[in-house]
């Protein structure tokens, strides 16, 4: 085998020879890629009889070199340490190599400098071709695979005593970023030492992999860990019995306790106050969407389980939606709010007393609701306490004023449009105010006032619950309830055709008819109260008034209603010095228009009708009977009371004579 072996150096010895000192490598005996590497040594001018060191990088680039190459050089090292145990002693030596041939790191016996055969392998020496060569460091970098050269096959004669083994690092796009490499005496040449040089490149390219990997999941780790901490929604983590392993903080915000205090508990045994079919269901591994809980957390509550390929389900994550966040953004994307409850309601009237009773009796129902009553009586809060009492509480409240909207524009706000239905439309369409209303409360403001054209649609809408958006013939199944109100007599609409009977009908399953104000005159006091230490709070100021002043406001008609009283009371407390409110802060027309007042302990029915005579006659007799009061009042002072009648005392005294009052 010696003999062999010395036959092969010696031919291939003959082939470099021939090659170097010619060029031509037509007929020459050695393997392709030994001869396509001399061929590109040949043409790159590299000089075979130079004995000189190879080049190597300064102090500076060589620093900067292990700098930047430190996360593979230290992946490398135990690899590179494990694989010289081998041959150590022996004369060989293990390199690392960067890219460009540049020897990093180098595992060698003491000796190896000084030693003629591997005192060309040191920190920052060229091993590329085109300084050293046909070699396996510079060879490997050309062709990107494992290659073993020995002796002769070297180009430069200075390392034909050499026998060098080495293999391509690759990073994870398959880019070389390294040459691992075993180089010592050529008659030691074997085969298996390119094997131990390959595996170890393997094996370090392997843990390259996995540090990647680790880092890539801690990085996702990172993210997913930010989110879970920063989430609105709650986040609550089970295992397989259903017992608490982790809680974001929106979740702890929500339960009111620490990740602490609920750690190894079941999750059902959060819900105390809530029934056996809920606990029953949040315990379940079955996921679920949007589940309602009342009671500890108003939520919304979905659950997704935790899947493992080998053992199945190993737990679930359970989300967190509080209702009144789902509220709010539904509120917030339609502007409307239903904040009031039968509580705010101010009144105890025997008619308030039956108005809220019905109300509350329709509130338990999903029929719809028909509100009647005049301007400024309070239909809106009755219908935002209906919604608030209502199994749709939770659900969405959307209003619609019919009389403030366009006409061309009801359809595009009742029932949305789709992309680019009519000129100007948004683009991505808009859903109208069923859709966004579905699981909620439609109010329909002054449904009176919608035109005829619109009825027909809305008609449809309430028999089929569907509604389909302009430009589109997809039906979008809606579940709405509607209270509509309106201060007209419908039914007269109805008759005079303004309005369709059959809506009407459909609209009027629950009527309530809202009294005015002059009808439960004595919930004025408590009315007067009420708006006033409102105003108080705001203002953060107190305010005291004067006995005649509640007398004085008893004895008017109110045509505005509450929403009037509403505003007399905000102008008394603006027009109020030093925090007193007496008669001379009340509006002007309380005393300049006789038709507006009333005698003490009377109320006028909802319309005056009668001849001219008859409403002259009570026009007078309602003079007669403020000026009589406001005498007493101000202890027969005509002047004082001149000036708040607005008149001068010499008209003042004409009808204290034309009424025969006596002062």
């Amino acid at each position: 085998m010696k003999a062999s072996g010395a036959n092969i150096f010696s031919l291939i010895y003959e082939q470099w020879q021939k090659f170097s000192t010619t060029g031509n490598y037509r007929d020459c005996a050695v393997r392709s890629q030994i001869l396509a590497s001399w061929i590109r040594c040949h043409n790159a001018g590299v000089d075979p009889g130079d004995m000189r060191l190879h080049r190597a990088l300064t102090d500076i680039n060589l620093k900067k070199l292990l700098r930047n190459k430190e996360k593979l050089i230290c992946i490398a090292k135990p690899f590179m340490a494990n694989l010289y145990k081998f041959v150590q002693g022996s004369g060989f030596v293990v390199v690392l190599t960067d890219e460009q041939g540049y020897i990093m790191e180098v595992f060698s016996d003491d000796d190896s400098l000084q030693n003629s055969i591997t005192k060309n392998f040191f920190q920052g020496a060229s091993w590329r071709e085109e300084e050293a060569g046909t070699n396996a460091i510079g060879t490997a970098l050309e062709i990107g695979e494992p290659i073993q050269v020995s002796g002769a096959e070297h180009y430069c004669q200075k390392h034909h005593c050499l026998t060098c083994s080495a293999a391509p690092l690759f990073d994870s796009k398959g880019k070389i970023i390294g040459i691992l490499n075993m180089s010592g005496a050529s008659q030691a040449s074997h085969l298996h030492t390119l094997g131990m040089v390959v595996a170890a490149a393997e094996a370090i390219m392997a843990q390259m992999s996995i540090q990647q990997k680790n880092c890539e999941l801690a990085i996702v780790n990172n993210r997913l860990t930010n989110f879970f901490n920063t989430v609105s929604d709650g986040v609550v983590i089970v295992d397989k019995d259903n017992r608490i392993i982790q809680m974001n903080p929106a979740a702890q915000k929500i339960f009111d306790k620490s990740e602490q205090q609920v750690l190894g508990i079941f999750i059902n045994d959060l819900f105390e106050k809530e029934g056996a079919s809920l606990k029953q269901l949040l315990a379940t591994n079955e996921p679920y969407t949007d589940v309602e809980i009342e009671g500890t957390c108003s939520c919304l509550a979905s659950r997704e389980p935790i899947i493992n390929e080998q053992d199945g389900i190993i737990g679930g994550i359970i989300l967190l939606r509080p209702i009144k966040r789902v509220k709010n953004l539904v509120n917030c994307y339609s502007g409307n709010y239903a904040t009031f409850c039968f509580s705010d309601i101010v009144g105890d009237s025997v008619q308030i007393r039956e108005v809220i009773h019905i109300a509350r009796q329709a509130a338990v129902t999903r029929s719809n609701v028909l509100i009647q009553g005049e301007s400024g009586t309070g239909k809106e809060m009755f219908v935002q306490a209906i919604h608030n009492s209502s199994t749709s509480q939770n659900g969405p409240f959307i209003a619609l004023n019919c009389g403030a909207i366009p006409r061309e524009l009801i359809d595009s706000e009742l029932f949305g449009y789709d992309d680019g239905a009519f000129t100007g439309a948004k683009r991505g369409g808009k859903p109208g105010k069923f859709e966004l209303a579905s699981g909620g409360t439609l109010f329909l403001d002054e449904i009176g006032d919608m035109p005829l054209e619109e009825q027909t649609a809305l008609l449809r809408v309430i028999q089929e619950r569907k509604v389909a958006r302009i430009g589109s013939d997809k039906m979008i199944p809606v579940n709405v309830r509607l209270i509509c109100a309106t201060n007209k007599n419908l039914s007269q609409e109805v008759e005079r055709g303004t309005f369709r009977h059959d809506l009407f009908y459909r609209l009027n399953v629950l009527s309530i008819l809202l009294p005015p104000l002059r009808h439960h005159i004595e919930d004025l006091p408590l009315l007067f109260k009420y708006f006033l230490e409102k105003l108080s709070r705001d203002r953060n100021c107190k305010f005291t008034v004067e006995s005649t002043v509640v007398d004085c406001l008893m004895q008017y008609a109110w045509p505005g209603n509450i929403r009037e009283l509403q505003n007399v009371v905000e102008r008394a407390v603006s027009l109020a010095q030093d925090g007193v409110i007496t008669l001379r802060q009340l509006p002007p027309e309380f005393y300049s228009t006789p038709s507006q007042a009333l005698p003490v302990g009377k109320t006028l029915p909802l319309s005056i009708v009668g001849s001219r005579e008859q409403r002259k006659k009570i026009a007078h007799d309602a003079e007669k009977n403020k000026i009589i009061q406001l005498l007493n009042i101000y202890g027969g002072n005509v002047s004082q009371v001149a000036r708040v009648l607005e008149v001068s005392r010499k008209t003042l005294y004409n009808k204290i004579r034309l009424y025969t009052i006596q002062n």
